[in-house]
């Protein structure tokens, strides 16, 4: 099934926001991708329907199994991709803002390649092996 690269940023949002903190709510959400609480809630409502997230009677968003496998992979992705733009000298904060609008529609071949070649970039510059993701 095709989920849509907007999903893709709520999921990989909720992710992450729950990396920093014990509780996501919409507002979290909202505030991460800077927007309105309204477009959030309706993007949550969509998201739980479609099996990804879970609503807990405190409003707290919990990602399901298919929604924690979507948002994984998609900040790997921008992660790896992060990564490997700053190697090639682009700031932080630009590689990371380029990393999301690519992340979404690389195919898994050309990001397979990618990564492959970031882990051994790395690993030569780390003098050593590095541990899986």
């Amino acid at each position: 099934m095709r989920i849509y690269e907007s999903a893709e940023d709520y999921l990989e949002a909720i992710l992450v926001i729950g990396r920093r903190r014990a509780t996501v709510r919409s507002i979290d959400v909202a505030n991460e991708l800077g927007f309105s609480k309204p477009s959030v809630s309706v993007a949550m409502k969509k998201l739980r329907e479609s099996g990804y997230i879970e609503m807990e009677p405190d409003g707290s968003i919990k990602l399901l199994p298919a929604g924690a496998a979507i948002a994984e992979g998609i900040y790997e992705r921008h992660r790896t991709l992060t990564d490997f733009f700053v190697y090639l000298g682009v700031s932080e904060e630009t590689a990371s803002s380029d990393a999301c609008k690519v992340e979404h529609d690389l195919s898994p071949e050309t990001f397979e390649k990618i990564k492959a070649h970031v882990r051994r970039t790395m690993e030569g510059a780390a003098g050593g092996d590095l541990p899986e993701n």
